[in-house]
């Protein structure tokens, strides 16, 4: 059995493709709206965060002969835990991650190297700032900019009971939350930015299919200053930008298993 630790939407695409290769697996996933998709698609699948702990119970428990990571490209806690369960149990570790895009130097682009770095640059522009890397990060922005003169900030995130209490709890006004599911088209981007008059957008580098182009373009076309936080830097080891090396890399392991 392999398990594939999923957190986006191609995640859930080359899962599709291991179990078309003939393989049993297990995928698991964080949010309830994800593992819906995985039981539409006729996939396994776990709810839940894991640690490294409760992973390698489970590779053992499930016979796992190999740990697929495709968590988010900033699940940074995640891959480390599979990292290190893949190693304790004993079973080989395939890094899946979307490919980069290419962003190119722009007077209107600032790179930010983590969010702490992002919200102090922001809290120095100032403005109306509009947050777009979900709610888990929410409150190092909240600390940094909530109450600060001449600045307002707007959150864009799943439409989750979790999401609006945490903004409750934070202080964040309703009239500067968006709750939305994405990916967005570039149309949309530009009304929301409009519509809040947002002199400054927050990102992070999350690849093509996490829309961060759409973002990007959007804002650039209305002359809005933008910050890009760059995705953080892990030792993967094995690692595959693409469906068909990670099978590949399978097949070879298996077979000499």
């Amino acid at each position: 059995m392999i398990l594939v630790m999923a957190g986006t939407s191609d995640a859930r695409e080359l899962a599709l493709r291991i179990h078309q290769s003939g393989y049993t697996l297990l995928t698991t996933v964080v949010t309830d709206s994800a593992a819906k998709s995985m039981e539409e698609a006729g996939l396994p699948v776990m709810t839940g965060r894991l640690t490294a702990e409760a992973l390698v119970a489970l590779a053992r428990e499930r016979g796992i002969r190999a740990l697929v990571d495709a968590t988010h490209p900033f699940a940074e806690e995640a891959s480390k835990n599979a990292i290190a369960a893949a190693r304790e149990a004993g079973v080989p570790y395939i890094r899946y991650e979307r490919d980069r895009i290419a962003i190119d130097q722009h007077p209107l682009i600032t790179f930010a190297d983590d969010y702490e770095q992002a919200a102090e640059l922001a809290a120095q522009r100032k403005g109306v700032v509009m947050l777009t890397t979900g709610s888990k990060t929410l409150p190092i922005f909240a600390k940094r900019l909530l109450g600060l003169p001449d600045t307002t900030l707007v959150a864009r995130m799943l439409p989750r009971r979790d999401n609006m209490e945490k903004c409750e709890e934070l202080g964040l006004e309703q009239k500067n939350i968006v709750a939305m599911q994405g990916p967005f088209s570039r149309e949309l981007n530009k009304a929301l930015y409009e519509h809040y008059k947002v002199t400054l957008m927050i990102t992070k580098e999350s690849g093509k299919v996490g829309a961060v182009d759409e973002k990007l373009e959007s804002a650039l076309e209305l002359g809005i200053e933008t910050i890009v936080i760059g995705r953080p830097s892990i030792e993967y080891g094995t690692h595959y930008g693409d469906f068909d090396g990670v099978i590949g890399k399978l097949n070879e392991l298996l077979q000499e298993a």
